[in-house]
């Protein structure tokens, strides 16, 4: 028999924004499988860490975004200036894996709000018009808030976001 509650088993393996809460729930999710790949978290994985804030997960984000790999505990600390031993109990349900950024399976995105006009031109799918589009959209009007105030915004179909999303970040 389990001695972990199943409605906790449960939240822990079926609510993505389930925020662990103690060291015995990272144990619980360590045993459950529970994974969070450091090189591909988003904001919401790190927020299921306790003691992390949305600061620290939203600058761990951008700097994975940015091309920097973390390779352990050690580089997680580093990037936080924290002590290692503060995210030593986080351990059990962090992975560390390589991304090689010239892999033909790796998806490079970029981030619409920052990148000049040759960087969005090189995103597959996009054509010159709608990448001289998206850059005075954004000159005159400002920041994206996300995918769906570009498509708005651009007045784009939904076929042709659907191609581009897995390349533009916000």
């Amino acid at each position: 028999m389990n001695p972990f509650p199943a409605s906790l088993r449960s939240r822990i393996l079926n609510d993505p924004y389930y925020r662990l809460r103690s060291l015995q729930e990272i144990q619980i999710a360590a045993s459950l499988g529970v994974k969070i790949d450091a090189n591909q978290a988003c904001v919401d994985d790190w927020l299921r860490l306790p003691g992390l804030s949305i600061h620290q997960a939203r600058m761990l984000v951008n700097l994975s975004q940015s091309g920097v790999q973390f390779h352990c505990l050690e580089d997680l600390a580093a990037a936080l200036s924290l002590p290692v031993q503060r995210l030593k109990p986080l351990e059990p349900v962090l992975s560390f894996h390589f991304y090689d950024a010239d892999s033909i399976f790796t998806v490079t995105t970029v981030n619409v709000n920052t990148a000049a006009l040759e960087h969005v031109l090189a995103i597959p799918g996009m054509d010159a018009g709608l990448a001289k589009a998206l850059v005075e959209q954004r000159q005159q009007t400002g920041l994206y808030r996300n995918l769906a105030d570009l498509q708005q915004r651009l007045s784009l179909p939904a076929t042709l976001v659907t191609e581009l999303m897995h390349y533009l970040r916000f």
